[in-house]
């Protein structure tokens, strides 16, 4: 790779806030990022080991007290953000008449509250930084629906709009807010999925395979680095072929 390229890729110097650090998804965007040159804060709950190199701000994401708390800390001990990558994500899933209010509230909290929140703590940070990059994990559910998924696309379907929102809000102080879209990707969350589900989304994906948390890790580089500095407030879809609508 050229020095050039390379450049376009590096985020040295640049400090990165990662929730849901110690999944699936988010462990490997933590990696990327990290081999990119960022220094990463990893969020995630207490108890759960972070990635290796990171710094861990143990934040239960589902008590909107804890996810303040976490933002008061942020603005106090951390001079600059750079990069706010959302991919804390969890389901509940039921068909719109057995689905609980607990199970409602608790995915919204977790998958679309958070990310609101920590948000709206973290751009006075980027506007210091002179600038920043905003990506929010959604999901082709989220653009699509899903039987008895009600929660969980609806959570998906506002982080989308949050982020064009967010785009036009904070465009004029250098800050970049976009969302990417997995299809189904091979996590821990999904690996107890029935064959049935995983099949037909192997059935869907033109590419002719599911997607692996490094597919979604390496469109959140290309978005935070140098090379998407002209991108936001949209939505990439990483779902080899899945959702083409």
């Amino acid at each position: 790779m050229s020095s050039r390229c390379a450049s376009l890729l590096a985020l040295t110097g640049k400090v990165a806030l990662v929730t849901g650090a110690s999944g699936g998804i988010g462990s490997a965007v933590v990696e990327l990022l990290a081999d990119a040159g960022a220094d990463v804060l990893s969020v995630d709950l207490a108890g759960r080991d972070p990635p290796p190199g990171t710094s861990s701000l143990p934040t239960d994401l589902a008590d909107r007290v804890d996810v303040h708390r976490l933002g008061d800390k942020l603005a106090k001990e951390y001079p600059r953000l750079d990069i706010f990558v959302h991919c804390a994500g969890v389901t509940r899933d039921a068909v719109l008449w057995k689905m609980s209010d607990q199970d409602w509230d608790g995915v919204m909290r977790i998958n679309l509250d958070s990310a609101f929140h920590l948000l709206k703590a973290v751009a006075p940070l980027m506007r210091k930084a002179g600038g920043g990059s905003v990506v929010l994990l959604a999901s082709i559910n989220g653009q699509r629906g899903k039987f008895g998924q009600a929660n969980y696309a609806a959570s998906k379907a506002g982080l989308i709009a949050l982020g064009k929102t967010a785009a036009r809000e904070l465009g004029r102080f250098g800050i970049r807010v976009n969302s990417i879209a997995p299809g189904l990707i091979l996590t821990p969350m999904t690996e107890n999925l029935a064959t049935e589900f995983k099949d037909r989304a192997l059935e869907e994906a033109a590419l002719e395979r599911l997607g692996q948390p490094e597919d979604v890790a390496r469109a959140v580089l290309f978005l935070c680095s140098d090379l998407g500095s002209y991108i936001t407030g949209q939505t990439l879809r990483v779902d080899g072929g899945q959702c083409m609508a």
